[in-house]
């Protein structure tokens, strides 16, 4: 059976959209095959993370994995490269010299951006796929190699075909298999998920604490047609959180950045709306859960008076979690005798003291995940569309929690 949470683990992929998993599951069927697989998306998509879940998951996955990108070597050059040379083949050949295709010799070899490589490079590259063999340049003994291709390209090689571009024979050889990368646009469901981890990453790298992007600058994420895919988007959260060092990132701060003015929307992407009762509860659980897992760290930081030791922070169970320090705020404001607060205040208090350095995210999640199944009376749909996840995550949060209805039906 494939494990597809397993084959996104190994390469830390993001996304929980049905995009993202039917992805998944064609690598896992091919992963471990030796056949050749083509790769197609948009730059910035994420090609080579594919190609190295590929890797990671296949019998070669202790073996070398060496990434080419053809668009980067010179014409002139790319054949040594990639087959190796002798010696005196050509001025400057000093010596022999290994090519990718040999220093991969029983693992993968990806060839990024593989429509840029010349004609006559492309039957070289067509024998060594079906045959296994190759010649040095300056050599006249042939070699063998046991390598895995995976390339990957965002032209349409069907129309560099036409164009007479692209070599016909080796085009249907590598798309024996094809897996295309989603772009950005196309599960913009997930945009949350590439956010978080952007910013906390970096935020625990600079030693910035990561406040967070408001629900209305998510808004605006979720409304942009990303043209630079995830690519662009890690680059955007990077300069906001320094430019805009230990805030909240807002609405204007978003737009500014990208140039677009509140009147500009995309009319083929979906945009959310503001007037719906199930939305607003939808948005404020979102915004109690991104707190409590922010806060958790500053909360315990301020009982100390700033005093905490590095070694009682508390640790969360994801890496990808952490947040770096933040300095002790002189007051803790209570919640009123009402029971409201303002949500968008940073510094709310959105659990017990009591449970501060007991409670861990899975503890919370856990909470957050059953609380949202009695508030809808079990119902999975409607769970997961308020969580903002997939009815297969629920599902298996759900397995993995072990929630379970009582007597009267509810959990």
């Amino acid at each position: 059976m494939i494990n597809i949470d397993k084959i996104q683990r190994s390469v830390s992929m993001i996304g929980e959209s049905e995009e993202i998993r039917d992805m998944l599951m064609l690598i896992g069927q091919v992963a471990n095959t030796d056949i050749s697989v083509l790769i197609t998306g948009d730059s910035g998509s994420g090609k080579e993370m594919v190609a190295k879940a590929v890797h990671k998951n296949s019998r070669r996955k202790f073996e070398p994995y060496i990434a080419v990108n053809c668009s980067a070597i010179p014409s002139g050059i790319i054949e040594s490269e990639l087959f190796g040379h002798k010696k005196g083949s050509f001025t400057g050949a000093s010596e022999d010299r290994k090519g990718y295709f040999e220093a991969s010799h029983k693992g993968t070899i990806f060839l990024d951006e593989i429509g840029e490589t010349p004609l006559e490079t492309q039957a070289k590259l067509l024998r060594v796929i079906e045959e296994g063999e190759f010649i040095k340049v300056g050599d006249t003994k042939t070699q063998r190699v046991d390598v895995r291709v995976v390339a990957a390209t965002n032209k349409d090689l069907a129309e560099e075909v036409r164009k007479g571009n692209f070599r016909k024979d080796l085009y249907f050889r590598l798309k024996t298999i094809l897996v295309k990368v989603p772009s950005l646009k196309d599960h913009i469901s997930d945009i949350h998920l590439f956010v978080e981890r952007f910013g906390l990453e970096f935020c625990a790298k600079n030693d910035i604490a990561f406040k967070g992007f408001s629900a209305e600058a998510m808004k605006v994420l979720r409304s942009y047609h990303w043209p630079g895919n995830i690519r662009e988007l890690k680059n955007l959260v990077e300069s906001l959180v320094v430019m805009h060092r230990g805030e909240r990132i807002q609405e204007e701060m978003v737009r500014k950045s990208l140039g677009i003015s509140p009147n500009d929307f995309n009319p083929n992407l979906p945009i959310l709306v503001d007037n719906d009762t199930e939305q607003i509860e939808h948005e404020l659980m979102l915004k109690q859960l991104l707190f409590l897992r922010q806060d958790v760290n500053e909360i315990k930081q301020m009982m100390f008076k700033g005093k905490i030791e590095p070694s009682d922070a508390i640790q969360p169970s994801n890496s990808a979690l952490y947040l770096p320090p933040t300095k002790p705020c002189p007051e803790v404001h209570e919640i009123p005798v009402d029971g409201h607060r303002d949500i968008e205040d940073g510094k709310a208090i959105s659990i017990y003291d009591d449970a501060i350095g007991e409670a861990t995210m899975s503890d919370l999640e856990h909470e957050m995940i059953e609380r949202t199944l009695i508030h809808f009376n079990h119902n999975r749909r409607k769970t997961a569309k308020s969580l903002d996840i997939s009815e297969r995550t629920l599902y298996r949060k759900i397995q993995e929690y072990k929630i379970q209805k009582d007597e009267e039906g509810n959990n």
